[in-house]
Parts: structure tokens; sequence; C-alpha cells
């Protein structure tokens, strides 16, 4: 359970039911049984996740921004390969250090990310047993207290109880702790690092000559282009190169729906700069990323931004500048945050790394400068699967007053479907006229027309599925050419000429 904000309270379970139910988003191979940590995205899922990409490609390539000197930014697509020469990961630092701290139960056979993993135990006890539960997740706390209170053989007061981390246990105190899901002393092992990367082979055999990786993020194949987009598009630094694609990354504990998934997308933007004007740049593209947020709908109450601390930092993070997150409340991390996009100021690791690697030159001349020089990197990378789900959680409005008990609350811009046309009954002309708008209205949106059931079962499946608007053909439209327009918000209803949806869709739906 978590609180989205005052006004209203959603729970993780319901979300996700609602999502299987009106085709949102599915466990992938649920025939099978599933696989942990991918999903498939439905009808509906499909077209707000492409609506929520596309909003992206207009705004910040298409119809980019206005830069601090009040010009528009420059940025370029690209569209890069998910597998690259092994060699690049080399240079990316990946191969050695993209890592996450795994430990095993011997009993339960569980695996857990280390860093996921906190303790309880008594406040001043040194001797006593250590319980572990999963970060964020209510009912293995509880299962952890309830254990520790069976120890100690009474109940604890919350000052009692000491919380910390398992990655600062010691051998010898880890020999004497419980896992999250067993009863049994010192059946975790330590900690020991677990690369991310999905290997694979390219070719007909498979040894470690013909060894490659699925992409684990999409920022590398901008770099690798560099040359080629200054060479063909006559850019000048400082410009950008985005890019929206998948990305691999063998999670040992996926968890939270789509929050955190093995297969999943980015939104970035490598912008290069010269590093005299790097921290402008940096600070620019922190509040427009945050702004961008809360334009598609993310209110300001539940978006926030964070500095990273110096124990977070990536590799590639510039010393002394670091990264910002763009963090949404999701029901899971309520009342704290959760990782929505990451700002990060990349100095100019990756392309002189690749430099160094490639032994090809990756430098740009300045012609105003009148200097050579490898730029520096500003990254806002965001999560698309990430920001799909913080959408579809702010959208999610309970109500009980409404036959559906809920409604998914889009902006008209990403609602997967625009509009719905209905006939009042299925019958008396009704049908064909409503056929026939739906006709003239699908040219130019995603319009559903729906005859099946009772009126009020059809508005329920509509706001269920985040539908803006449903047009009503009755028994006086046939006389008077007029149509009822139902809102999903205020459950209002106003009459309009037929012939005049159109231009007051095309007018809302900018």
């Amino acid at each position: 359970m978590g609180v989205m904000s005052a006004q209203k309270t959603i729970s993780m379970e319901e979300l996700v039911s609602l999502c299987k139910r009106r085709g949102f988003i599915y466990p992938a191979s649920e025939i099978y049984g599933g696989l942990n940590g991918f999903w498939d995205y439905g009808p509906l899922g499909t077209e707000l996740k492409n609506n929520i990409r596309d909003a992206w490609w207009h705004d910040m390539v298409r119809c980019p921004p206005m830069g601090p000197d009040g010009e528009p930014v420059s940025i370029v697509g690209l569209d890069s390969s998910i597998i690259q020469n092994p060699r690049v990961w080399e240079a990316s630092g990946h191969v050695g250090g993209f890592n996450d701290p795994m430990v095993d139960c011997r009993e339960s056979k569980s695996r857990y990310r280390a860093d996921h993993l906190l303790c309880l135990g008594v406040n001043g006890d040194t001797q006593g047993q250590i319980y572990t539960f999963v970060e964020n997740d209510d009912e293995s706390l509880a299962s952890a207290r309830k254990k520790l209170e069976k120890y100690i053989k009474r109940k604890l007061e919350d000052e009692e109880v000491d919380v910390s981390p398992f990655t600062s246990l010691s051998a010898d105190e880890i020999a004497i702790t419980v896992g999250p899901d067993v009863k049994t002393v010192g059946t975790l092992t330590e900690p020991r690092q677990f690369n991310l990367m999905f290997k694979t082979f390219v070719g007909a055999l498979q040894d470690e000559e013909s060894a490659a990786y699925l992409r684990p993020e999409t920022a590398q194949g901008i770099f690798l282009n560099f040359n080629n987009v200054v060479d063909t598009m006559r850019v000048k630094v400082p410009f950008g190169i985005a890019q929206v694609g998948k990305a691999f990354r063998n999670e040992v504990t996926p968890r939270n729906f789509i929050f955190r998934s093995r297969e999943f997308e980015q939104m970035e933007i490598e912008w290069f700069c010269h590093e005299s004007d790097s921290a402008k740049w940096f600070e620019f593209w922190c509040e427009t990323r945050r702004k961008w947020w809360e334009s598609m709908g993310l209110t300001s109450d539940n978006v926030q931004m964070r500095s990273h601390d110096s124990d977070e930092l990536a590799h590639y993070a510039k010393e002394g500048c670091g990264t910002f997150d763009v963090e949404y409340r999701f029901p899971f991390t309520s009342p704290g945050y959760g990782e929505l996009e990451g700002v990060a100021h990349r100095g100019n690791f990756d392309l002189t790394r690749h430099q160094e690697f490639s032994k090809k030159k990756l430098e740009y001349f300045d012609q105003q400068r009148n200097e050579r020089y490898a730029p520096h990197v500003i990254e806002p990378s965001a999560g698309l699967s990430r920001g799909t789900l913080a959408i579809l959680c702010e959208a999610f409005t309970p109500d009980e007053e409404r036959a559906s008990k809920v409604f998914m609350k889009f902006q008209p811009r990403v609602a997967p479907i625009k509009a719905a046309v209905f006939p009042l009954v299925n019958k008396d002309g009704m049908p064909e006229v409503a056929s026939k708008l739906h006709q003239e209205l699908r040219k130019r949106w995603p319009v559903q027309f729906d005859a099946k059931q009772s009126i009020g079962k059809r508005y329920a499946r509509m706001d269920e599925a985040g539908c803006p608007w449903c047009f009503t053909i009755d028994s006086d439209s046939l006389n008077d050419q007029s149509v009822t327009i139902r809102d999903r918000d205020t459950l209002s209803q106003d009459r309009i000429g037929i012939d005049k949806v159109e231009g007051w869709l095309a007018e809302r739906l900018v």
C-alpha cells in the first residue's frame, strides 16, 4: 500500500490487476508460468508507452526546448544496434565494473541484492540474532519483526529496534543472521559481485572469440557514432544526440512490477558541450527534465530532484558535479521516492575511453574557440518503462461513486484511447449513425466503437481504459443531428452537433 498524495491512496495489487484486466500489461510467457523480470505490453499499454515516447521525441528532438541563451537547442536522433563489438563494453567499464552485490539463501534458494537487504536487531545487543528483511517490503519487515520478538520473547517498542544495512555486517555477524524467508540462522552467504550484462554469442561457434553482450544501456551507441553524426549532420557543439531503445540488465531481484525488470526501454540524450559550459547545461537539463515530467501529468507533490551521494556515483560521473535524479513517489516507495530519470555529468570519460580502446580520434574542432577537444557530456536518461509506470500510478483514481470504482485520469495527450463512440441502444438506426461518426474520427485518432452491453458498463470500461470522452448517439440524435459528450473526469454531459465533433476533439488533442 502506498500513499500517492493527500487526495488518494492506491495499492499496487489493484493497479496490477487493472493493468491486466484492461490490456495494459501482461506477465510475459504467462501460459508457461511466466518469466521473472519480463513483461508484455498489451494493446492499451503499447499505445500508452508509444504516446509517452512520441511526446518525449517531439518535445526533445523535433521541437526541442529553448536553451539558456533563449535559442532552441539542437538535438538529432539515432537508433543504434542492441549488440555492439564486445570491446565497447570493456572501454565503457561494464565488463569489469557493472556489478551488483548478490546474496543467496542456502535453505530457501532465494536470491537477494545485498544492498536491498536490511537488518533488524535490538538496540545495544551485539550478541543476539539478526533478522533480515527486504527494503520497501512491508510484509518482509513485519515478518522479521515477528521473528525477532519471538526470539527475545517480548514485544518491542519502535525505539528499541535497530535497523542497519546488511552490507555493514561482518562475516561473524552474517553467521548469526536469519534470512527474510527462513527461520534458520546462518543460511545467508556473504555478498559477492554479480555482473548484470546478458552474455550471448555471434556466429556459428559459441566460444570466447564470438562472445557478445546485449547492451545494458543505450548511451554507448551514441558515443560510438559521435564522429558520424558530426560529419554528416553539420551540427555544432553544443548539441545533443537522442535515442529511444531497449536495454537489458540481468537484475538479481526484479521487483515492483515494471519498475525493476530485466528488459526495459530508455529515452536518452547525450548532450555534448565545452567543459566551461558544462555546469550551465547540467543545471538546464535537470530543470528541463523535471518540468517535462510534470507537463506529462505527474503532480509536483509526487516529483522531486535528488542529488546522488558520493558513494552512489557511477564510475563515469565527473568529480564535483555528479548526478541528479528525477524521482517519483511510487506506491511501493511512499512516503519516499524512486528513480524515474537520471541527469548525469559524464565529463568526457566515454569519448576519451573509446578513443583509447579504438585508436580513433573522437574530438571536435571548435572553430569559434579555435580549439580541438573531446566534448563533455550531460546525460538526461529516462526510463520509458518506469515513466509508463509512473503515469499509470498517477492516473489511477479511486471513485466509489462510479460503476468501475476507479478511473484512469490520463492526460489526453498520452491516453491510449482518445474517444469512444456509442449507440445508446443497438437498434433504431443508432448503430449506423454511431458507426459513421466512428469511421470519420478513427482517420485521425485511436477511437473505439462499442455497442455491447448497457451504456453504464460501456462507460465503466472506458473509465478504466482512461478514455477522456465518450460520444453517445441516442434517439434525439436522429432528429437534431447532435450527440452527447460525456467527460471522464467531471462526468458532465453536453450536447454538440455531430458535424462539430471532429473540430471539438481537434482543439483538445493538440
